[in-house]
């Protein structure tokens, strides 16, 4: 990732209030991803795109020795305040992560890898991390869940991608992590999962949320701010989207996929 592209996606996870949305909306995904992969204790864990550590913390607390790694320092510093167990925190890029080769027993990401741009440099680092016969665990949206259709939704308002840059919720798809981690994994298991959302009473509730809190969605905000028309149209995308989701009384159910290999070699 460029010095430029970089900062930017530093910046946007840095704006709004992502620890909230960690905490109030997506927190039960680390638990699920630790459990599936298999964590315990005398492992080894590196958590990438780690966040405020959801499942770094759940990771610390089956007993593992935890590194949680993420590009943005502020969601570091929240997580490390707050966690209620020691582990490592370390600002790391994803698509060229500063630890050595082979040095984990297990490398996981929790919706977070999913949005480092470049997929097969991302990819390539979480294999070169894991030590042969280790596990690699991943909790990414799917492309047809609703967080998914929500960044489709955003695509037309979006500023251009960076060239070669590849949509999020493709890490949700196990054809496209089938071609990431080729032959560099084995023993593969996939399964789709649901997260109920019940935190907002209406779809309205939930656009303004996300337009208040989520660094992805506040930068396309941003990036049609002097349109009004646009951002008029953006609102009632959003709106629609969540209404064709509701379950009841503003419940929904986000898509997210399950993945866990062992690694090769």
């Amino acid at each position: 990732m460029t010095t430029t592209v970089k900062t930017k996606h530093r910046a946007m996870w840095a704006s709004g209030d992502y620890p909230a949305v960690a905490s109030e909306l997506v927190a039960p995904l680390g638990p699920a991803l630790v459990q599936a992969a298999g964590i315990g204790p005398g492992r080894t864990v590196l958590d990438v795109g780690a966040g405020t550590g959801n499942a770094a913390i759940a990771a610390a607390q089956a007993g593992a020795t935890v590194t949680a790694s993420d590009l943005t320092p502020e969601l570091l510093a929240v997580g490390a305040k707050n966690s209620p167990v020691d582990l490592t925190w370390a600002e790391a890029d994803a698509e060229d992560l500063p630890f050595d080769t082979a040095a984990f027993d297990t490398v996981i990401s929790c919706i977070g890898v999913m949005f480092a741009p470049f997929h097969t440099a991302a990819a390539s680092e979480l294999l070169r991390v894991c030590r042969p016969g280790g596990t690699i665990g991943l909790a990414n949206w799917t492309p047809e869940g609703f967080i998914g259709q929500m960044f489709a939704t955003m695509k037309p308002y979006a500023a251009p991608p960076p060239p070669g840059a590849q949509p999020p919720p493709l890490w949700g798809d196990p054809a496209h992590l089938a071609g990431l981690f080729g032959d560099g994994v084995t023993d593969v298991s996939v399964e789709r999962r649901r997260l109920r959302v019940d935190h907002f009473r209406t779809a309205a509730g939930f656009r303004d949320y996300f337009k208040s809190n989520y660094g992805p969605t506040i930068a396309v905000y941003r990036n049609i701010a002097d349109d009004p028309s646009r951002v008029a149209a953006l609102d009632a995308d959003l709106l629609a989207l969540a209404e064709r989701h509701d379950i009841g009384a503003g419940a929904m159910e986000w898509e997210y996929l399950i993945y866990t290999a062992r690694r090769t070699g």
